[in-house]
């Protein structure tokens, strides 16, 4: 039986702060036994003013897709680029394209951190070539697969069988003799993030 795949108490906390289950984080479950905010306060009902408000979207964005703030802004500012009237969408676009997010979307990693390993270490082929940049963004048409012997890694054996989410749809995965391969088939859209996000707070946030 594959191993399982283990969840440090510090990404529960991120989840358990934000009230969000992030599935980017790894395993379900940060709210389930404590569905409240860590600290002695956690069980009061906290109020929150409305750049409060604005800064939580932010903060789920960078959490689930483990981005520092100068990535996230390297990105929101190539969605501006791309969509100027609706840029949110744009950036969900890209930020669910990165190779890291589409690895684990395939259910290839139990989450994004682990997916991103799985790239720096040289084990994703993108149209039959290694591409190790987490950060790389694909195209409609991609195929996205592991080397031979990465498949027979416990990580991906885990994952496979307990995969985090379900299968997005604007991603295939096909059996092939040994393991899978994926193809990224549309781009996706706000409607494609895993997890609640109220986009007009994010947007008020850096609407400066």
């Amino acid at each position: 039986m594959p191993a399982r795949v283990r969840v440090s108490p510090k990404k529960f906390k991120i989840q358990r702060r934000l009230q969000v289950e992030l599935p980017g984080l790894g395993k379900a479950g940060a709210l389930e036994r404590r569905p409240y905010p860590p600290g002695e306060q956690g069980q009061r009902r906290k109020k929150y003013s409305e750049f409060g408000l604005q800064l939580e979207e932010k903060q789920k964005i960078r959490a689930n897709y483990d981005l520092r703030e100068e990535q996230l802004i390297r990105f929101i500012k190539e969605a501006k680029r791309m969509a100027q009237a609706n840029w949110v969408d744009a950036l969900v676009g890209l930020l669910e394209r990165r190779l890291d997010n589409v690895v684990f979307r395939l259910g290839f990693a139990p989450s994004i951190r682990a997916a991103r390993q799985l790239v720096s270490h040289r084990k994703v082929l993108v149209n039959g070539k290694i591409v190790n940049i987490g950060s790389a963004v694909l195209d409609v048409g991609d195929r996205i697969e592991l080397k031979p012997k990465a498949y027979e890694n416990q990580v991906y054996l885990y994952s496979i069988e307990a995969p985090r989410l379900p299968l997005a749809s604007y991603l295939k995965l096909e059996k092939q003799t040994i393991g899978h391969v994926g193809t990224l088939s549309e781009i996706p859209t706000l409607e494609h993030l895993p997890f609640p996000f109220e986009s007009g707070l994010f947007v008020s946030y850096y609407s400066l």
